[in-house]
């Protein structure tokens, strides 16, 4: 069983006309991640100038002809998310005002991606962010595994969330040996039908850990379930009274499936504060797993997370190259790269020449 994608570099140089690819100056990776798909498409980047003024205002300027043309915005995200934005909306509205064809938006990573609930008296910056796209003049958007596949639903443009799984699972086969001795492990119910969905393409047993320590995506920070700080009756009979929700409660940790003498594959589509990483790793060597893999697309590794990977009972941490992270491989030599230029290449290739997506999501259920 093979999960490659077989597309032919031939095939992938003949691309229509009027097409052009900007990226911006967020991080030299992104620049990086931009040659390697314009070279898959047989094309150079566009010209383009992108800087920070003396008073932190960005300033873009497009330095060649766009009018009429199909344009695509690569943006990857640097450690300076709002900059990162700042430069990609300023940049799709430039392109906007100088009369392009179609605008499409390239982000692997789509930032602020994991506040997309109402907590508590905050906001949903996620659909923020989409509609400053949207208004902005974004006609289409192109990024990788979404925090919740629901954020699709912020846009009035359409959107291809593309998946990492098959690059991942490539790496499985090809660069764990004794990966038929493996088990995929959710260190979450939450992440359960990520973990259950490689399991069943690599016909491999799964492990979910429950009882961890509670995350900040739980029910209990949802301001809907926050009870009145005092009793009002005002408008309520005596004699009624609204029942509260009982709080929960975690259990003792515990590992749902055997991974004793086993290879232990953590998956999941963020990694960025490790400590919950840090933490399953620990319970699954307790359980008996002599060596443990943490597969993830985004591999964020904020602080001091290479560091506490290095430490840890971790072996390897394999992520993608939606986001820029050399400065973290050089601090922790457990992490490593697969690159996705490839799927990004061919989705920008068939939009352009207005050829059908469904290819890139064969074999993808709901749940994926």
């Amino acid at each position: 069983m093979c999960f490659r994608f077989l597309f032919s570099l031939t095939y992938m140089n003949h691309t229509k006309g009027g097409l052009v690819i900007f990226t911006a100056n967020s991080h030299p990776s992104s620049r990086e991640l931009g040659k390697r798909i314009a070279e898959r498409l047989g094309v150079e980047l566009g010209k383009v100038q992108v800087y920070q003024e003396a008073n932190r205002e960005t300033r873009v300027q497009i330095q060649e002809s766009v009018r009429g043309k199909d344009v695509f915005v690569i943006q990857t995200v640097s450690k300076d998310v709002n900059t990162t934005i700042m430069e990609m909306l300023i940049m799709v509205y430039a392109c906007r005002t100088s009369c392009a064809r179609s605008i499409t938006g390239v982000l692997p990573y789509f930032p602020y991606s994991k506040q997309c609930k109402m907590r508590k008296r905050g906001s949903i910056v996620s659909k923020l962010i989409a509609s400053m796209m949207c208004k902005a003049g974004l006609t289409h958007l192109i990024t990788m595994d979404l925090h919740q596949k629901e954020i699709q639903g912020f846009f009035n443009i359409p959107v291809d969330n593309l998946r990492a799984s098959p690059f991942l699972l490539q790496y499985i086969q090809e660069e764990i040996p004794d990966y038929r001795n493996a088990v995929i492990v959710a260190k979450s119910p939450a992440s359960a039908k990520r973990a259950q969905s490689f399991a069943e393409r690599l016909r491999l047993g799964i492990a979910v850990i429950h009882g961890e320590a509670q995350d900040a995506e739980s029910d209990q920070v949802d301001g809907r379930h926050s009870p009145p700080t005092v009793k009002t009756t005002g408008a309520i009979h005596p004699s009624m009274e609204i029942p509260l929700l009982i709080p929960k409660e975690k259990p003792p940790i515990t590992v749902v499936g055997d991974v004793g003498g086993r290879i232990a594959i953590i998956v999941d589509d963020i990694i960025d504060d490790v400590d919950s990483f840090v933490a399953a790793a620990e319970t699954l060597k307790e359980r008996g797993a002599y060596k443990i893999f943490v597969m993830a697309t985004h591999g964020i590794l904020s602080s001091e997370a290479p560091r506490f990977i290095e430490e840890s009972a971790i072996d390897e941490v394999v992520v993608t190259n939606t986001i820029p992270h050399e400065l973290q491989k050089l601090q922790c030599p457990k992490i490593k790269t697969v690159d996705i230029s490839m799927i990004l290449s061919e989705a920008i290739r068939r939009i352009h020449n207005g050829e059908s997506m469904s290819y890139l999501f064969r074999n993808i259920g709901v749940d994926d």
